[in-house]
């Protein structure tokens, strides 16, 4: 079979109603400018989605990673739809685009990525992941669970092409600096680092022999903006079957709404809830943190489907849990462990409060 590259890039360009949705109309532009860009060739397939104020680009092609005729396409797709959403007058219109202009590559400027290269099977299914109102440390524990934990995936005890495990890369995105791990050997290092979600974040997971098994967008907004500008809202592919856990197994870590950083402001911890791409409009509270996955299968680069993966009663129970568990970190209010420790906040619109009282600090008497 050919090489073919999946590449799915997002950005919140503006929410219709606050940071709840996204407008049809964004949706149709984005969709608009894709196909003129798949009757230049310049992608093989497409589909456009949203995850509450996030537009989602899922595109195949054959340039191969980073390339920079598709990010620079992307780049523009982003600025026409800013565009609908000024004339709508959507709330944070062009949130995500934190550059004035392109300069090659559109990692860093903002918008999430998430690409794979790979030789596509006899048959080839994938998962694409996509989530709002949380951070790019989000997919550490489903990760870990798809690739590393027997109690989820049984293909890891009695499927022999998972038996030898996998390979973790995980980036730190303070250091800016990267680390692989091999499982099972190296479990317990792997969870040294990808526990702490704010900082250690699973880019990227391989076979043995090293080929491409998941990759996630790690680009963490505070961090490049050097402020509070929203929340990461990252993006996942996942292939499954064959020597990548079967889709069920990849689907079965979400059945446990984690809790996951974001939410209101970007400044609480949630439960993180799958859902249909229709119940993808988080308005409580701005959230909770809401999960879509859609399924397809790849036929010479084309994008067979989507499924709607979490649009399933199996996930039902799960859905039932994250308004338990959000009910009582709710009730939380301003009090840690709801609202984000004070080293996570830094990076939220609570230092602006902080300096305005610095002056009235005084010191302990003795």
């Amino acid at each position: 079979m050919s090489t073919i590259t999946l590449s799915v890039i997002k950005a919140d360009v503006g929410g219709l109603v606050g940071h709840s949705s996204t407008h049809p109309e964004i949706i149709e532009e984005a969709e608009d400018r894709l196909g003129a860009a798949r009757t230049q060739d310049l992608v093989v397939d497409f589909h456009v989605t949203s995850c509450g104020d996030d537009l989602e680009l899922i595109m195949t092609h054959r340039r191969g990673v980073d390339d920079e005729g598709i990010h620079r396409m992307a780049w523009g797709v982003f600025e026409a739809c800013t565009e609908v959403a000024k004339r709508l007058r959507l709330y944070g219109a062009g949130q995500d685009l934190l550059a004035d202009a392109f300069s090659g590559n559109i990692r860093g400027m903002g918008p999430g990525v998430a690409e794979m290269q790979f030789e596509e099977r006899e048959a080839e299914p994938v998962l694409v992941f996509m989530a709002d109102k949380t951070s790019a440390g989000a997919w550490n524990l489903p990760l870990y669970k798809m690739f590393a934990d027997p109690f989820n995936t049984a293909g890891l005890v009695i499927a022999p092409p998972l038996h030898a495990g996998f390979r973790f890369e995980v980036h730190d995105v303070k250091g800016h600096k990267r680390i692989f791990f091999d499982t099972p050997a190296e479990i317990y290092d792997l969870l040294v680092f990808i526990g702490a979600t704010g900082r250690y974040m699973v880019k990227a997971v391989y076979t043995r022999d090293g080929e491409i098994g998941a990759v996630s967008s790690t680009e963490r907004l505070a961090l490049i903006a050097g402020k509070y500008v929203g929340k990461d809202d990252p993006v996942c592919v996942v292939r499954c079957q064959g020597k990548f856990p079967a889709v069920g197994e990849a689907l079965e870590p979400f059945t446990m709404p984690h809790i996951v950083e974001g939410w209101m402001r970007g400044s609480h911890y949630g439960p993180l809830m799958p859902v249909p791409v229709h119940s993808a409009t988080p308005s409580r509270f701005d959230g909770p943190p809401r999960v879509i996955g859609l399924g397809f299968q790849l036929a010479g680069g084309r994008l067979i489907g989507p499924r709607d993966m979490f649009d399933d009663p199996g996930f039902d129970e799960a859905r039932h849990l994250c308004g338990i568990v959000a009910d009582h970190l709710r009730h939380h209010g301003p009090f840690e462990p709801h609202r984000l420790p004070m080293d996570e906040m830094e990076y939220t619109t609570l230092p602006q409060v902080m300096n305005t009282l610095q002056e009235r600090w005084e010191d302990l008497p003795g």
